[in-house]
């Protein structure tokens, strides 16, 4: 019993806590990527610009630590609430900052425009670090079921920047130092894929070249970041199968990583606060955020 209450304690969003005591949330700054307009945008529409909200950790508890956070939904909607603002609060609660990313996703818009705006979120940041005290090179990024997607490609398809540009931000890597993946979409060339998220991402007839180069367990290097990847095996939306792939091919890599699949739980959880033993993966993901040196 001690350690349920341990876990509830520890994924208790912090919204909830200040409802208790009849606080607010505070607003949050919200930069656009592009101030100026997003490549590719078919529309002045908040829905055609991709942004950040800023969720900035505690003075007194701030880490040098950046996590931007990437919303499931299928690359068709952004579940922004348990899969993004609670995760946001969560960070801080542990002192690291927060960046909660809306992407542009269909049926507005396919391939590449989720995967630029993610790419310039990290460069966006990491070119703004010392405004956000934090460090350049401890920037990861944080996505759930398609977000998973969208935040494995980064960590799969980065470049180092155009040192050319015109856009000082795009002479800046677009790679992130760290991942989490929760119950990822991963693979689209396999039994294993979520044919919705593949769909949303890429229209009706996709190029079979993109397909297998957009299924990400195949484009692991040595430079993929580490990476902590959470799965349950009661997934029937997105089957573990996903997670199990991209961490054999990380660990064939030799990259550093972490995988968690528990049995009981469906596919969309969150920090799972109802659940007090899926709740717990919230602190196998704190431990190897320590033991990556990310919460010094």
């Amino acid at each position: 019993m001690k350690v349920a209450v341990k876990a509830w304690a520890l994924v208790l969003p912090l919204a909830a806590a200040a409802a208790a005591l009849g606080q607010q949330p505070p607003a949050h700054k919200v930069a656009l990527l592009w101030p100026a307009g997003a490549p590719g945008a078919v529309g002045a529409e908040d829905a055609d610009k991709p942004s950040l909200t800023i969720y900035p950790a505690p003075e007194k508890s701030a880490l040098p630590t950046a996590v931007i956070v990437c919303p499931g939904g299928g690359y068709g909607a952004l579940a922004k609430d348990h899969e993004g603002d609670q995760i946001a609060r969560w960070l801080n609660s542990l002192g690291i900052q927060a960046f909660l990313l809306q992407y542009r996703i269909a049926p507005r818009y396919h391939y590449p425009a989720p995967v630029l705006d993610a790419q310039r979120a990290i460069r966006f940041v990491r070119a703004r670090a010392a405004e956000y005290r934090i460090s350049p090179n401890r920037i990861g990024i944080w996505g759930f079921s398609a977000g998973g997607h969208l935040a494995s490609t980064t960590g799969t398809h980065f470049d180092a920047g155009d040192a050319q540009a015109a856009d000082p931000i795009d002479r800046i890597s677009s790679r992130p130092d760290f991942m989490i993946l929760a119950y990822p979409v991963i693979s689209f060339t396999t039994p294993y894929t979520h044919t919705g998220s593949m769909h949303n991402l890429l229209g009706d007839h996709p190029d079979p070249k993109l397909v297998a180069s957009l299924s990400n367990e195949t484009q692991v290097t040595p430079r993929t970041p580490p990476t902590f990847l959470f799965h349950t095996n009661e997934d029937h939306g997105v089957p573990p199968e996903n997670s199990v792939l991209f961490y054999l091919a990380l660990r064939k890599a030799g990259v550093p990583a972490e995988m968690h699949i528990y049995e009981r739980g469906p596919h969309g959880v969150g920090l799972a606060p109802t659940d007090a033993v899926l709740a717990s993966w919230a602190g196998r993901l704190k431990d190897w955020l320590e033991i990556r040196g990310l919460l010094q």
